[in-house]
């Protein structure tokens, strides 16, 4: 890791470079603020960033000390640029929240000498299939996997494995374009989706490959950690319910997860030597996991703070900010997690919960109002929620299709998942077409704790 030695003083100024729109992106700017840290945010285009349901410019740019216009994707003149401002201005970290930059900002790192993993690190943990193979070589439990670029290998690949099985593109995220397939029908589907899409939502032109994964069940993990120079902490485990079949959607999230302390153990030691395996060594990683009744399995390594208010959750239930954690990585700190930092709730020792439920539509069209929304204000438990209308209805195919969210704690107990879902279920979405629906997954389209399919090796 580089910049481990040189001490930052209390003030710094950061490199922000782009952000995610949403959760971490309103976020992060706050938080450096409240540390008392400036940043230059450098962007393609401040306008990328929507200003925000009450009018307000978005965080990112309305906290900014200094904006850069420069083109974000050519790493080249992204690094130009970047030295450009450390000429005139002490730069002791560089950031991101969104996925697509994490590999600029190492490079970004890298040229500037500051903390950070490798280039090549990074780029291995923002592929798919490059993950899959650095399990796969250090001798982890692992699904069957391949990964196909034609129709002819895809078909050859997947008769291998076997039916089910899940298919996913190497370079998205969010949920975008993975899909269990059960017959070379939907195969086909989903091969011409991934591959038919030749860029990001950034403008980044994608491998268009195809990540076709052996399928198992299991229950749906996240865990939370932090690595620096090498010695990874785990933060915690996060539980997650999903929906949106055939696609995998997350739909909620409670911290702690409810587990037993052997499975946390396990489901621990798993994720650091996942994280060993790919060579990670600085900063902090958000690894889904499925718990099946063959142990712990990767699904995919995310090296960022997790997103959907997972750092929220943390934050409540712990003290501990992630987004905190990824400012003190950033420069080269490091941070400390606290005695509270792996609070995995068990049936002998609950300690307290919070949760997030999504509001989604299983409807496409135009969301105009929500009714029921009194009885989240009335509710102690409910300490944050939001439904911005008007509002174009997306399919619930990927994350993306989020409308709002509802966030619960339950100080006392285990009870924060299920007092959220009760909340979206009291709501009802009314369209500009005269519809009224109920939102997906409550109360009885989802049952909290449901395990959902998973790849497994063996």
């Amino acid at each position: 890791m580089r910049g481990e030695t040189e001490w930052v003083s209390d003030l710094a100024t950061l490199l922000m470079i782009e952000s995610w729109m949403r959760s971490t992106g309103h976020s992060l700017p706050g938080v450096i603020k409240r540390l008392g840290h400036r940043y230059v945010l450098l962007t393609r285009d401040p306008d990328l960033y929507p200003a925000c349901p009450d009018g307000q410019t978005h965080p990112v740019v309305a906290e900014a000390d200094e904006i850069v216009r420069v083109d974000t994707n050519d790493t080249a003149r992204l690094v130009d640029a970047s030295r450009a401002v450390a000429t005139r201005d002490r730069i002791d970290g560089v950031l991101t929240t969104c996925d697509y930059y994490l590999e600029a900002v190492a490079e970004v790192a890298d040229a500037l000498g500051l903390a950070g993993p490798s280039g090549e690190v990074m780029r291995v943990a923002t592929r798919k299939h490059l993950v899959r193979k650095a399990l796969q070589d250090a001798g982890l439990a692992n699904p069957a996997f391949a990964v196909t670029r034609t129709w002819e290998d895809c078909l050859a690949a997947a008769a291998e494995i076997g039916y089910p099985l899940v298919a996913k593109p190497t370079d998205l995220n969010a949920g975008t374009a993975v899909r269990r397939i059960d017959d070379d029908a939907s195969l086909k589907d989903a091969f011409w989706e991934i591959t038919g899409t030749e860029r990001n939502t950034r403008d980044q032109p994608l491998e268009r490959a195809v990540l076709l994964e052996q399928l198992i069940d299991g229950q749906e993990l996240s865990v939370e950690a932090a690595t620096c120079h090498g010695e990874t902490t785990i933060i915690g485990i996060t539980d997650k319910t999903v929906t949106g079949a055939p696609a995998f959607v997350e739909s909620g999230h409670m911290f702690p997860a409810l587990l037993d302390r052997e499975e946390a153990r396990d489901v621990e030691a798993y994720v650091r030597a996942a994280l060993d395996a790919i060579g990670y060594t600085h900063g902090l990683t958000h690894t889904e996991v499925r718990l099946t009744p063959n142990g712990p399995r990767i699904v995919e390594i995310n090296p960022r703070q997790a997103g959907g208010y997972i750092f929220d959750l943390v934050h409540r239930v712990t003290g501990t900010h992630p987004l905190e954690l990824l400012v003190e990585l950033s420069l080269g700190r490091n941070p400390q997690v606290g005695t509270a930092s792996a609070p995995t709730l068990t049936a002998e020792a609950p300690s307290g919960s919070a949760a997030v439920f999504f509001v989604m539509s299983p409807v496409e069209g135009t969301l105009q109002e929500v009714h029921g929304t009194a009885h989240l204000d009335a509710d102690p438990a409910v300490v944050r929620w939001s439904v911005p209308t008007p509002a174009a209805i997306r399919r619930p195919r990927s994350n993306d299709a989020y409308l709002g969210h509802v966030l619960v704690v339950d100080p006392a107990g285990r009870a924060a998942r299920e007092r959220a879902e009760t909340a979206v279920g009291g709501l009802a979405l009314r369209l500009t077409d005269g519809r009224t629906v109920a939102p997906v997954g409550v109360p009885s389209g989802l049952v909290a704790g449901t395990p959902r399919p998973t790849m497994e090796a063996g």
